[in-house]
């Protein structure tokens, strides 16, 4: 069994392949929590899933909380003494970056396009949807060759909502109304939050579209929700589990290291 680890800012996501097949997938709060914190709960996360820690054959991990990663792997640690691989420089992904920084590229972003383009022909783009939604791109060369970052919808409503006196939450999960124009103060933040945030994925998608080929496709993970995805005039298909499937890729691509 090989366990795969991504440290994200609000969840950490563990999930276990047995023989290339998914195993189980689940989410720990990413709240900050001591070593052995983590471990009881990576144990009871295990547990749940019918797993034992001694299964555990090798480790990959990817963060973007640099707060956190060295108290996850502690714990890790305690679980099991197999090699723990984490994404970052030394380790190789087959993918070619073209980018004027490629170590700021968040790892989460590295493992969702390794995935993706297992899976199809590039051009693409990838779209990672959590606190911030990113969109990154792959050209015909299969190069990643740059992207787009932005406010996530949850917060664009929670920071509107703390600003203003008299605005509600919504349900951002709802179906999109299929009228822009609102009759009520709900309505109207409904549709500007989900038709908004559809027209500038369209958008954006456009400018992807312009840049990489007409052929480009759309893949989406995290937790965009489908009413949006629904919304937008593109086509995206969605993976759920497409950033812990390129974890598991890159571990298959370095077992041997």
């Amino acid at each position: 069994m090989i366990l795969t680890v991504n440290i994200g800012n609000t969840h950490i996501t563990v999930a276990a392949y047995a023989e290339g097949v998914l195993h189980f997938s689940g989410k720990l709060s990413a709240a900050s929590a001591t070593s052995d914190e983590y471990a009881i709960r990576l144990i009871h996360l295990l547990t749940l899933h019918h797993a034992d820690p001694q299964q555990i054959e090798g480790v990959i991990l990817a963060s973007v909380v640099p707060a956190l990663t060295g108290k996850v792997i502690a714990a890790l640690r305690m679980l099991t003494s197999v090699r723990i691989m984490t994404v970052g420089p030394g380790l190789k992904s087959g993918l070619k970056l073209r980018l004027d920084q490629p170590a700021q590229l968040g790892a989460e972003l590295l493992c969702g396009v390794v995935a993706a383009m297992a899976e199809g022909p590039a051009p693409m783009a990838v779209i990672f949807s959590d606190t911030a939604l990113s969109i990154m791109a792959v050209n015909a060369q299969k190069e990643l060759v740059g992207g787009v970052i932005l406010p996530g919808p949850q917060l664009s409503m929670t920071s509107l909502v703390q600003n203003t006196a008299q605005l509600p939450q919504v349900d951002l999960t709802a179906p999109a109304p299929a009228s822009v124009l609102g009759k009520n103060t709900s309505a109207c933040l409904q549709a500007g939050l989900l038709l908004g945030t559809a027209c500038l994925l369209d958008g954006l998608a456009d400018r992807f579209r312009a840049e990489l080929g007409p052929e480009t496709r759309f893949y989406a993970t995290g937790n965009l929700p489908a009413n949006l995805r629904k919304a937008c005039r593109t086509s995206i298909l969605y993976r759920e589990n497409l950033v812990s499937d390129g974890l598991y890729r890159i571990w298959l691509r370095n077992r041997k290291g």
